[in-house]
């Protein structure tokens, strides 16, 4: 029973980039017996490019309409983990349409965690030339206020394995239900 409740909702996760977010999405959905959809992969198949790409061609407004639609689309999706880019929260419509399904959970790590995991990426337009603690912090800063108030639940990934924060995640979604 405590297993079909759990795949009412939809799981979604957000935070910055670097965070964990593909890697713990990857992992629920073999834990928790559930489909997985990345918006930003989502978001590269509908318009047959990469994000840097996209940004390049038609800019980050132009990325961010399509993040929007593919989190439209998912709205009466149900029992999905759904990994959200690090911008989705910045249209609060994306949350709306989110919280519609979702238990949002919130992954944050440390600057320095976060450039430790992206540092060799190519793949990261909005790092590009900023490839450093300062800048990241920063950004994740001016984020910050709207990630907190998006999040039904928020779980740390520094210095602890994929395993790890999936089982903290489980279990304290499980005592929220």
């Amino acid at each position: 029973m405590e297993k079909e409740t759990e795949k009412e909702k939809n799981i979604a996760l957000i935070g910055f980039m670097g965070v964990g977010k593909s890697a713990v999405s990857r992992r629920l959905k073999a834990l928790l017996s559930m489909e997985e959809l990345e918006t930003d992969a989502m978001v590269v198949a509908a318009e047959g490019m990469e994000i840097g790409d996209i940004f390049a061609k038609y800019g980050e407004e132009y990325f961010r309409r399509r993040e929007r639609d593919v989190i439209q689309s998912l709205e009466n999706r149900r029992g999905v983990i759904i990994s959200c880019g690090g911008g989705v929260v910045m249209r609060e419509e994306n949350v709306e349409n989110l919280k519609k399904s979702s238990r949002i959970v919130l992954l944050t790590a440390e600057p320095e965690t976060i450039l430790e995991r992206v540092k060799h990426s190519q793949e990261r337009p909005l790092l590009n030339g900023h490839m450093n603690v300062e800048y990241i912090g920063e950004l994740m800063e001016k984020r910050r206020e709207k990630y907190e108030a998006a999040a039904d639940l928020i779980v740390s990934t520094d210095k602890k394995t994929v395993n790890q924060v999936c089982e903290e995640l489980i279990q304290r979604l499980r005592e929220t239900d």
